[in-house]
């Protein structure tokens, strides 16, 4: 195995942590992936194992046909998913599924989250649509969710959770946590009155802004960026 292909595995070993540490998922649910820089592989998280046991052995190497090249555990049962995405957008090389809270509550209630704050909107490039019901771990899931998230950085699945997804592993990581946010500043503003969404021009302009600009800095974590394939 080359050695780009390793040290995604140990990127992936700690982002599991991360992501577990910051209560995007409970036990062994959810699972990420990234590319193999210059390779047309991916690597992923096995299935059904917590994140606290995980080091970067045991991640598992897939090609973009979705067959393992190396791994000792079987791979998440989501590869799918993210193969579909991988292969709908090249400049995507990160993806993360989380089960969080608020976003599973709006997923459940398949009310998408709209465009009303500025880090939604910088990050995401819009607000966050619901893709229909389908099974885990079917290709119908993995259509639909690669369908309903479009050029957007992430997608809600009904009765299910979120997938963020970014250029790096962090990028996708903070996705993540922006949508929860949201997600939970919907649901109170709702509440509290009417949640007010920006306007399509003034997300158009923070989107940009954050791609040219503010959100560069998180491409320094990447030696698996590329810009496009």
């Amino acid at each position: 195995m080359s050695i780009a292909a390793e040290k995604v595995r140990e990127q992936l070993a700690r982002y599991g942590l991360k992501m577990a540490a910051s209560g995007l998922v409970a036990g062994p649910w959810g699972n990420i992936s990234a590319r193999v820089p210059k390779e047309e592989l991916f690597v992923i998280t096995p299935t059904g194992l917590p994140y606290g046991e995980l080091a970067g052995k045991d991640m598992v190497v897939l090609n973009m046909q979705g067959e393992v090249v190396e791994g000792v555990h079987p791979p998440s049962s989501e590869y799918m998913l993210h193969q579909a995405i991988y292969r709908a957008r090249p400049e995507v090389n990160a993806v993360m599924h989380t089960h969080s809270i608020y976003a599973s509550a709006l997923a459940v209630a398949r009310k998408p989250v709209p465009p009303i704050l500025e880090d939604l909107v910088q990050m995401v490039g819009g607000g966050v649509p619901v893709a229909p019901y389908a099974r885990a771990g079917t290709p119908e899931l993995a259509r639909v969710a690669a369908e309903t998230l479009g050029s957007l950085g992430a997608v809600l699945l009904a009765n299910h959770g979120v997938v963020g997804v970014g250029r790096t592993l962090e990028e996708a990581f903070i996705v993540c946590q922006i949508v929860e946010k949201a997600a939970c500043v919907y649901i109170w503003a709702c509440l509290a009155g009417e949640a007010a969404a920006l306007p399509p021009e003034e997300v158009k302009i923070l989107r940009d802004h954050y791609l040219l600009s503010y959100g560069r800095h998180l491409l320094r974590e990447a030696p698996f960026h590329r810009q496009g394939r």
